[in-house]
C-alpha cells in the first residue's frame, strides 16, 4: 500500500542532505534483547545474576560511604531502596522462576520483572514509595550494566548505513557509533548547541534536532530525507520529492567544493587585519579534518570523549599518546586542550558521579576535577608531557570563581614538581587559560589578569545560564538567542576586558561559526574564533568581504535595537550586501 509522503519541520543542527534508510531508537532498544537460551544454561545464567547483583552492591555500598564522607549521611539514604531490591529474595526468587519457564537471557527476565515492579509502586498511595519508584530506573542500569559488563548497547544491530533517529543521543551513544555506518541523525530534543548536533558536524553529517514525535512516526527501515540545512525531515519522500532533493544536494556539494578551494587562504579581512580561525574536536583522528579544512589550530579540544564508554579510566600514557598525536600532527600551530569537562550530559559510570537534578549546574567540569584531584592529576601529567612536541596550552572550563583558578595553579605547580623530580621533561612556560562561560567568570574577567595566560569565550553554556534557558530542551529552544541584546552586551564587555588588560580572547562556542554574528564579532574587536573544521572556509570567504571599519559600524547600529529577531533581520541584510544573494 501507498504510503503518504509527510514533513516533520525541526531545527537545523548539521548543513547537508542525505537520503536512506531509517534506524529508530525506542525505549525498547535502549535497554535488551529477548535473547532464547537452553536449559543446559540456566545455572550460569543464575551465577551471572548473582554476580552482578554482588558487585552491584558493592558500587552502591562504596557510593553511600563516599557521599556519609562527603556531604552527610542523610543522602546518602537515597541509596537505601536500591539496596532494599538487592536483598529482596521474592523479587530475586521472581526472576528465577521466568527464567526456568521462559528459557530467555536473565537481562530480559530481570528488566521486565523490575518494570512490573515500578508500576505496582506508582500505584500505591504512600507517596515516599511513589517517589521510590523512580530509583529503580537507576537501579536497572546498575545491574544490565554488571550483567552485561558494559553499558547497555544502543547500535547493536546498526550492520548498515542509517540514519539515526532517536528521542535523544548522549555523548555516551555518539562515542560508540560506527562512523562509516552513520548517514546522518534526527532527534525529538535538543536544539543547534545540544550534543548531538556538535557531534554531527564533527562527524561531518546532516542533522535535525527538535522533530517532534520523529520515533513514532518513523519506522526502522522506512526511506527518508534529512536536510540538516533547512531542518527538515521527508518520510515516504516521492520519486520527485528525491529527485529534487537530490539536485539541491548537488548544488550544496558544488557550493562545498567551491569554499575549500579557499581553505588555504590566509585568515585575514578585506583591509588586511590578521584573524585566527581554528578548529573544534571531539577526538584526535578529527585533527585531520582540521587540516583539510585549513585551521589555523585547534582552538579546543574537549578531552572527556577519552573517557566515554569504557569499564577503566585512560591511563595517564594512554592520554599523553593521544595527545602528543594532536600537538604533533598540528606543530607549529598552537593546540588547545581543555582538560575533563565530565558533568552536565557526560557521565563516567566509573567515577560515581551523582544523580542530580540539574547537572549542566551541579558537580561537573573544574568543580569535579578539584573534587578529585587523583584524577585531575593524572590528565595533568600527561598534558604537561606532551607539552614538548609542539605549541599545547591548557583551558579549563567552568570557571566561576578567581579562588578556582588560584587551586588549579596549586595543583599544577605540584605535578609540575613531581615531574622534575622523576626528571620528565615538559614545558615549563605552558600558558593556561580558562573558559568564560558562566555569567560570574564574564563580569569579573578582569580579575584573572596576571593569574591566566588566555580567555575563551564558551557560547553554549555562556548563553544558556545568562538566559536561564536549557539548551537541550526543545520546547524552548527559541528562547536560546545569541542574538539577545544581553548576550551580546555581555559578550562585548568581555572581549573589551580582554583588550584592556592585553590577555588574548577567542570564542570556541558555536556561535563563533555562525557566519551571521561573524562581522558583528569582528567589529566588537574578536580576533580567534575556534569553529567546527566544516565551517573554516567559509568564515575566511566572510573575512575577505569585510574590513573593520565595517564591522565596528555594525556595532553602532545594533547597540540600539531592542530584541534578537530586530537584530536578526538587521544581520542577515547586512550579510546579503557583504556577500551578494548567494
Amino acid at each position: 500500500m501507498f504510503k503518504k509522503q509527510e514533513m516533520i519541520k525541526g531545527i537545523p543542527a548539521s548543513p547537508g542532505i542525505v537520503i536512506g534508510k531509517a534506524y529508530v531508537i525506542s525505549d525498547d532498544m535502549v535497554h535488551v534483547e529477548k535473547r532464547p537460551i537452553k536449559e543446559a544454561e540456566l545455572s550460569d545464567e543464575i551465577k551471572r545474576l548473582e554476580e552482578a547483583l554482588l558487585k552491584t552492591k558493592k558500587e552502591i555500598q562504596e557510593i553511600q560511604k563516599k557521599m556519609t564522607k562527603e556531604i552527610g549521611a542523610k543522602y546518602a539514604d537515597i541509596f537505601d531502596m536500591q539496596l532494599m531490591l538487592l536483598e529482596d529474595r521474592v523479587l530475586l526468587e521472581e526472576v528465577i522462576e521466568r527464567l526456568r519457564k521462559e528459557l530467555v537471557g536473565v537481562e530480559y527476565i530481570f528488566y521486565n520483572v523490575l518494570v512490573k515492579y515500578k508500576k505496582a509502586l506508582s500505584k500505591l498511595d504512600d507517596s515516599y514509595l511513589k517517589e521510590r519508584a523512580q530509583d529503580i530506573d537507576d537501579f536497572v542500569r546498575r545491574v544490565l550494566k554488571n550483567l552485561m559488563g558494559k553499558e547497555t548497547p544502543r547500535f547493536k544491530q546498526l550492520k548498515e548505513k542509517s540514519i539515526i533517529v532517536a528521542h535523544d543521543l548522549s555523548p555516551s551513544d555518539t562515542a560508540v557509533l560506527d562512523k562509516e555506518n552513520v548517514l546522518g541523525f534526527v532527534t525529538e530534543v535538543g536544539g543547534p548547541t545540544s550534543h548531538t548536533a556538535i557531534m554531527a558536524k564533527s562527524f561531518e553529517i546532516p542533522a535535525v534536532v527538535g522533530a517532534e514525535n520523529a520515533t513514532l512516526k518513523i519506522n526502522s527501515g522506512q526511506e527518508i530525507i534529512v536536510d540538516g540545512t533547512a531542518g527538515i525531515v521527508i518520510i515516504n519522500p516521492s520519486s520527485e520529492t528525491i529527485q529534487e532533493y537530490k539536485e539541491k544536494r548537488i548544488i550544496l556539494k558544488s557550493k562545498i567544493e567551491k569554499l575549500l578551494k579557499l581553505r588555504n587562504l590566509e585568515s585575514k579581512t578585506k583591509d588586511g587585519t590578521k584573524i585566527a580561525i581554528m578548529a573544534n574536536i571531539e577526538l584526535p583522528h578529527e585533527v585531520n579534518s582540521a587540516l583539510d579544512h585549513g585551521a589555523d589550530g585547534i582552538g579546543l579540544y574537549r578531552t572527556e570523549y577519552l573517557y566515554l564508554n569504557r569499564s577503566d579510566l585512560p591511563s595517564e600514557e594512554e592520554q599523553y599518546q593521544a595527545y602528543k598525536l594532536v600537538t604533533l600532527q598540528m606543530a607549529p600551530k598552537p593546540v588547545i586542550i581543555r582538560t575533563l569537562d565530565l558533568g552536565g550530559d557526560k557521565f563516567v559510570s566509573q567515577l560515581n558521579i551523582p544523580y542530580e537534578i540539574n547537572p549542566f549546574m551541579g558537580w561537573r567540569a573544574i568543580r569535579f576535577c578539584l573534587a578529585r584531584p587523583d584524577v585531575f592529576k593524572i590528565q595533568l601529567r600527561a598534558l604537561l608531557r606532551a607539552s614538548v612536541h609542539g605549541d599545547l596550552r591548557i583551558m579549563f572550563p567552568m570557571i566561576s570563581s578567581v579562588e578556582e583558578v588560584k587551586e588549579i595553579r596549586k595543583i599544577l605547580r605540584e605535578v609540575m614538581k613531581e615531574l622534575d623530580k622523576d626528571e620528565i621533561p615538559y614545558n615549563k612556560d605552558i600558558k593556561i587559560g580558562v573558559m568564560i562561560e558562566t555569567p560570574s567568570a564574564a563580569l569579573i574577567c578582569d580579575h584573572f589578569k596576571g593569574i591566566v595566560d588566555f580567555f575563551s569565550i564558551g557560547t553554549n553554556d555562556l548563553i544558556q545560564y545568562s538566559i536561564a534557558v536549557d539548551r537541550g530542551n526543545e520546547k524552548i529552544a527559541y528562547l536560546y538567542d545569541p542574538a539577545h541584546p544581553g548576550v551580546l552586551r555581555l559578550i562585548e564587555g568581555i572581549i573589551t576586558t580582554s583588550r584592556e588588560i592585553e590577555i588574548p580572547v577567542a570564542m570556541c562556542g558555536e556561535m563563533a561559526g555562525d557566519v551571521l554574528f561573524f562581522p558583528l564579532l569582528l567589529g566588537f574587536g574578536l580576533r580567534e574564533f575556534s569553529v567546527s573544521p566544516l565551517i573554516i572556509p567559509e568564515l575566511k570567504m566572510v573575512a575577505s568581504h569585510i574590513d573593520i571599519a565595517q564591522a565596528k559600524a555594525l556595532v553602532g547600529e545594533v547597540k540600539n535595537m531592542e530584541s534578537g529577531s530586530e537584530i536578526r533581520v538587521f544581520l542577515k541584510q547586512k550579510i546579503k550586501e557583504l556577500l551578494g544573494p548567494d
